[in-house]
């Protein structure tokens, strides 16, 4: 028995919700050939309200089973609806939750039943939304792709950072050996410089760069929200799972990968990145963008000037205060390598600086330690003051330390006769 020759009221679906894709086109087809609604029902054995009603439709829409919340989850069906967007429809996250703090006692099938038409619905969303536009000067979108290119014989991987602006659709691509924070933020800076600015919000995905996952959200990765607030940009994130909220890096990242990769060689890194500069200038900056059906390059014309300036600032590597925690061992770490604080700051909050060409550590405004940058990575700089020995050493070596000598008395005495005293008591010697 086929879709359409089922009893709609053995069903209980009503006939006008069993209509294929391909009896709707057929419909469609037999209207706009002239057919009358009564000549279509007697000719493909289906009632005229179908018909009628299937002809005010400008596109098939499939059958969907209508949402219903099993009895053992209607208490909890609201919970389920608001919920669901947030974890990304997952039926099995929605059922641990309904059982570990909703005293829920289905199973995970029911949940996930009630779960498949909301997703379906979302995903139909995405499909029909109106794209996301934003003025000139108010957005950018960052994300990484991943590269395997050609130096001579041998493939390497290259971690390329992408940051389009959100009006224009001009693109910065900037190769990197690894997407590590340190390499994350001084590519913006690279970006800022090659635009002549930033714009006043920037949209990531949820990478640990950025932010990492916390009990009832997320939480800003402090190093990368104190490079925020020194560039004066407000970051906002992505919806979980949700890619296409940043559509317009992506499509960025996409057109490197089929444009400029295919058929390239490099020598090395230099001509790697030499060759990837010429490309964006030359190509990626001047065609004409699919959406805008304009060139990125001249409609950044007008989102030069709304930039916010990045001109004399010096790098946040250089200038920005840091702050750490005192671990135990009475250590901070700075890029991955550790420096010492005298002990009894364990605990404690300090501020890290560069200073000169060396580190700084403040605590409370005043300067508690000073090391020179160590080079490398996770190496321990300590100084032995530092220590909860020091004080003892200091103690130790003042109890030790010998009292100094009377003052000596010079052996070039002069012997005077008693007489002479005699006279001084009396008078007699000027």
């Amino acid at each position: 028995m086929t879709q359409e020759t089922i009893d709609p009221k053995a069903t209980g679906l009503g006939e006008d919700s069993m209509i294929g894709q391909e009896r709707w086109a057929e419909i469609r087809r037999l209207a706009e050939a002239g057919e009358t609604i009564s000549a279509i029902a007697r000719q493909l054995d289906v009632d005229r309200k179908t018909v009628r009603s299937w002809l005010r439709k400008e596109t098939w829409d499939p059958y969907r089973r209508p949402e219903h919340a099993d009895g053992v989850l209607e208490a909890h069906a609201a919970f389920v609806r608001e919920r669901a967007p947030a974890v990304a429809y997952s039926a099995q996250i929605l059922y641990q939750e309904l059982r570990q703090h909703r005293g829920f006692t289905g199973s995970y099938a029911t949940v996930r039943r009630f779960v498949r038409p909301l997703r379906a619905d979302a995903c139909r969303a995405d499909l029909t939304r109106t794209r996301f536009e934003t003025p000139p000067g108010q957005q950018s979108q960052i994300d990484w792709g991943q590269a395997r290119v050609w130096f001579g014989p041998a493939a390497v991987v290259r971690h390329i950072f992408v940051l389009t602006l959100g009006y224009s659709r001009r693109s910065v691509y900037v190769p990197c050996l690894d997407e590590a924070l340190g390499t994350f933020l001084d590519a913006h800076e690279t970006a800022f410089e090659y635009f002549g600015g930033h714009t006043q919000e920037h949209l990531y995905d949820r990478a640990r760069t950025v932010c990492h996952p916390a009990e009832g959200g997320t939480r800003w990765n402090a190093t990368f929200k104190a490079f925020a607030a020194y560039w004066s940009f407000e970051p906002r994130l992505c919806q979980p799972y949700r890619a296409q909220t940043k559509g317009k890096v992506e499509s960025g990242v996409k057109y490197f990968r089929r444009n400029f990769l295919p058929g390239r060689t490099f020598r090395d890194d230099l001509d790697f990145g030499e060759q990837l500069g010429a490309w964006t200038h030359h190509v990626a900056d001047v065609r004409v963008h699919g959406t805008t059906h304009e060139r990125p390059i001249d409609r950044f014309t007008a989102e030069s000037s709304v930039l916010l300036g990045t001109a004399g600032h010096p790098p946040f590597r250089l200038e920005a205060v840091q702050r750490r925690i005192v671990a135990e061992d009475y250590l901070v770490s700075f890029e991955t390598n550790r420096y010492s604080v005298p002990f009894r700051l364990i605990g404690q909050e300090v501020d890290v600086r560069r200073q000169r060409g060396q580190l700084e550590l403040r605590h409370r405004g005043a300067v508690v330690a000073t090391h020179a940058i160590l080079g490398g990575k996770y190496q321990v700089c300590i100084l032995p003051e530092h220590g909860p020995g020091a004080i003892a050493r200091t103690q130790r070596s003042l109890r030790s330390t010998p009292a100094p000598p009377s003052p000596a008395v010079s052996a070039d005495v002069e012997i005077r006769d008693l007489t002479w005293y005699d006279a001084v008591c009396s008078g007699g010697v000027q």
